[in-house]
């Protein structure tokens, strides 16, 4: 069985074709990941047509105002002094019975690119129906059809530096992991905040750094959740506890529940180390889903936790979670929940 594409190669090839103006009358681009489904919906919107063909021949539609036989309408129509029209349907997760437009789909018409952006959340049951499935099934057949899903937070980092190099400029391990830990997954915003920090790099020299961070999105270098899981694998006290008393005093901007699962995130990999037959660099950052700059501090923290104090650190996980949700804990506040858990951990 073939691989299945991820969505960063799926939307290459999109892409690639579209350039090449290979058009399909479909493109049903859906997923949790709204990021792709935006940039192929606006590659389309801005270079299939040309200006003077647009105002006829391109229409913008919303899934809150109109339904299937509507879309099937406006398809059909013949383009005027042009030979396309583009009609682009946002927010199709909101249209009742999409699936009718499966007898569209049976003749779609050759003149007319159909672009349906349906957008969902993770565990969302949009197109999991068998009629939904049906409908995917002809897509496929006739068109496009381009799943757009969530990158895991181990594949931000390598995003990050691909989505820079393409501008041309350069990144290191340490301030893409700072990114990733400061911004999260979502690549929309991801790519926002990296094209003001490429605005702000001087002429001549086209390289983020930590310095470069921390003064303009004012991400603290020394003050993050990166940063304390580092040092909890250190077993660096002084530096721990610094970091938990600055979480404490800010506690907005490091929300007691993001600490937690930055904490569970790296335990995680320290204790999955443990049970590694192949300890190269290159197995253990392909398996722990790292970097491979990070490989030795994985190696080090698995020195110091063997598997049973990991087990031990999930449970105050958990507990501290409980806790922090108001189980048997009438009025501690979040940051000395940390300054607890964090102690407890390093003993």
């Amino acid at each position: 069985m073939a691989k299945k594409k991820s969505s960063i190669e799926a939307y290459a090839e999109v892409i690639s074709d579209l350039k090449k103006k290979i058009y399909k009358p479909i493109y049903f681009l859906t997923g949790d990941e709204s990021y792709y489904i935006d940039k192929v919906a606006d590659y389309i919107a801005d270079n299939v047509l040309e200006e003077s063909e647009k105002p006829f021949n391109q229409s913008i539609l919303f899934g809150k105002d109109v339904d299937a036989p509507a879309i099937i309408n406006a398809a059909r129509r013949f383009p005027m002094m042009s030979n396309y029209q583009v009609i682009i349907v946002k927010e199709a997760q909101n249209i009742k019975k999409l699936e009718d437009l499966e007898i569209y789909l049976k003749a779609p018409q050759k003149s007319t690119i159909l672009v349906i952006c349906q957008k969902f959340k993770a565990g969302d049951s949009k197109g999991k129906s068998d009629k939904s499935r049906k409908l995917m099934a002809l897509v496929e057949k006739v068109g496009v059809l381009f799943e757009s899903k969530k990158l895991y937070d181990n594949q931000i980092s390598s995003w990050i530096t691909q989505y820079l190099a393409e501008k041309g400029v350069s990144i290191a391990p340490v301030p893409a992991n700072l990114l990733n830990e400061f911004l999260g997954t979502d690549l929309s915003k991801i790519a926002n905040e990296l094209e003001k920090l490429i605005i702000t790099l001087p002429l001549d020299n086209k390289k983020i750094t930590v310095e470069h961070i921390e003064r303009n999105i004012g991400l603290s270098k020394d003050f993050n959740r990166f940063e304390l899981t580092k040092s909890l694998g250190e077993r660096n006290i002084l530096k721990v506890n610094r970091i938990a008393d600055y979480f404490a005093k800010n506690p907005s901007n490091n929300p007691f529940v993001l600490s937690l699962s930055a904490i569970y995130q790296y335990y995680v990999k320290i204790f999955r180390y443990h049970f590694l037959k192949d300890k190269s660099n290159a197995n253990v950052a392909s398996e722990l889903g790292v970097n491979p700059y990070f490989t030795d501090e994985y190696k080090n923290a698995a020195r110091i936790y063997n598997p049973r104090k990991c087990v031990e650190v999930f449970s105050l996980l958990r507990d501290y979670d409980m806790r922090a949700k108001g189980l048997n804990n009438d009025s501690t506040e979040d940051g000395e929940l940390l300054r607890e858990l964090v102690y407890k951990i390093m003993h």
